[in-house]
């Protein structure tokens, strides 16, 4: 029975140890790597496309694909079949 103790005792013991180093290091690596990936341009490589809403009645899909010429290049296809942008 002291053995089962000693082992839930050093299990609980360690078992804190991991949640308070994992609470202090946190903010500390994300403090780290933050400026690292500005500064290696990573945040230009993000899709900074926005949501938004509109009319309840004007539905329309916008397709952006890896075969077309610019990386920024966008389809705006309406509900009524018309296209506008690069498509």
């Amino acid at each position: 029975m002291d053995a089962g103790m000693g082992i839930l005792r050093i299990t609980l013991l360690f078992g804190s140890a991991a949640v308070a180093l994992a609470l202090i290091a946190t903010p500390f690596l994300d403090n780290q790597t933050r400026p690292q990936t500005a500064r290696d341009g990573f945040a230009g490589g993000l899709d900074m496309s926005a949501t938004g809403s509109i009319g309840h009645r004007t539905t329309y899909t916008m397709r952006r694909s890896v075969l077309q010429p610019l990386p920024s290049s966008v389809c705006v296809i309406r509900n009524d079949g018309s296209r506008s942008g690069e498509c």
